[in-house]
């Protein structure tokens, strides 16, 4: 199996290509990575494309879509959850499904929080694309467009993606792959959801409300995420560590 990447420097979102062999099918997953170098990579590889695999509907994740469709004329897919917010799904996509290019078979999981239709991609039982849910070292959060809940983030990490062999690579929407195992292991959200470690009780304000700071941890983007309980109804989230200011 062939895996290449591209990175936006803006917003360091990946686009991923996926292929069975030179000369064989192969897929896209997400788009907000430059397209030239990959479109130029399948030219090189004389590879077939046959779908745009969408892990969610965010823009940066789906900026050149058109780009692979308007070249090859693939298929853009993802959640039917969220074909409202793409407007131009070619197929909607449910939890379990299976796709089919070459020698790729490729299971959509639904991984909702980051957003309500969020999806992950296992790759011939080896590769797992997690899109904005899981990523090395941290997590998505949930309060960007379209999201759900922190329950839902925590069991799609949990009960779903760390599920799988912990060989299993995990290549994320963002920055560098990792695998189940080290996220499992390290990843400090993971360690605070499994009980490994305790969480903190820092009282903070967060986006603008009074709140408890239960973890503060290094993002991919260099910056902090923050895990927090809000005062009014106790309320669990996962925030960027910019709108977290500690009140101790």
């Amino acid at each position: 199996m062939i895996v290449e990447r591209t990175m936006d420097p803006r917003w360091l979102s990946n686009s991923w290509l996926v292929a069975d062999r030179p000369g064989g099918h192969a897929v896209l997953v997400d788009t907000g990575g430059p397209s030239a170098p990959l479109l130029a990579r399948i030219d090189e590889l004389h590879l077939t494309v046959t779908h745009v695999l969408c892990t969610h509907h965010h823009h940066d994740h789906v900026t050149h879509n058109a780009d692979y469709r308007t070249a090859h004329g693939c298929p853009v897919c993802g959640h039917r959850a969220e074909a409202a917010l793409f407007g131009d799904l070619d197929v909607e996509l449910e939890d379990g499904d299976e796709l089919r290019s070459g020698d790729l078979t490729i299971r959509a999981l639904h991984v909702p929080g980051h957003t309500l239709g969020q999806l992950a991609f296992l790759v011939n039982e080896q590769a797992l694309f997690t899109g904005d849910t899981l990523f090395r070292g941290t997590v998505g959060g949930t309060r960007a467009p379209g999201h759900t809940t922190f329950e839902d983030l925590r069991h799609s990490i949990l009960d779903v993606l760390l599920r799988f062999p912990r060989e299993t690579r995990v290549l994320p929407g963002h920055t560098d792959e990792t695998t189940v195992g080290a996220e499992w292991r390290d990843n400090p959200f993971v360690r605070m959801w499994r009980g490994i470690d305790a969480p903190g009780a820092t009282p903070c304000t967060a986006l603008g409300r009074p709140a408890t700071l239960l973890l503060r941890a290094r993002d991919y983007d260099g910056g902090t995420k923050c895990w927090v309980r809000f005062d009014a109804g106790g309320v669990l989230d996962v925030v960027p560590g910019s709108a977290v200011v500690d009140r101790a």
